[in-house]
């Protein structure tokens, strides 16, 4: 079996009974909130779509957008939205970083270097994305 996304870290966000602390990415969905669509099963203490699929409520506290992961296979993406003003970049892309899943943030690199490039070709990536890291 692979390793639970959440595994181990005391301290980590995700509640004691989210999926992610047993199942490893893809194997569960990520709902916005709880909702009738995942009702709580009172004799596990978890949530559940009417399939089975495990569904975790709080997506900011496990750093992974809203999506059926595991019910509709959909893929672990996100997408960055740079700000207009390039004053406001570094704070931008340290909120996004630092609340990204792990499994997201070569992506989110990535897509910060070439977005920053495009947007504000006057920027050097690396030196934004470090201040950014800081």
């Amino acid at each position: 079996m692979a390793e639970p996304f959440v595994n181990g870290d005391v301290l980590h966000l995700a509640c004691g009974i989210c999926p992610s602390r047993r199942l490893p990415v893809g194997e569960f969905d990520v709902f916005e909130r709880p909702t009738r669509e995942c009702p709580f099963n009172p004799a596990d203490g978890h949530r559940y779509t009417a399939d089975g699929t495990p569904v975790c409520v709080h997506p900011e506290k496990v750093g992974l957008p809203v999506a059926r992961y595991k019910s509709e296979n959909a893929p672990l993406t996100m997408e960055l939205h740079l700000p207009p003003d390039p004053s406001e970049l570094v704070p931008y892309l340290h909120d996004v970083l630092y609340s990204a899943a792990p499994v997201l943030l070569d992506q989110l690199i990535a897509q910060a270097s070439a977005e920053i490039r495009r947007k504000f070709p006057d920027l050097d990536p690396l030196t934004v994305l470090r201040r950014a890291m800081s």
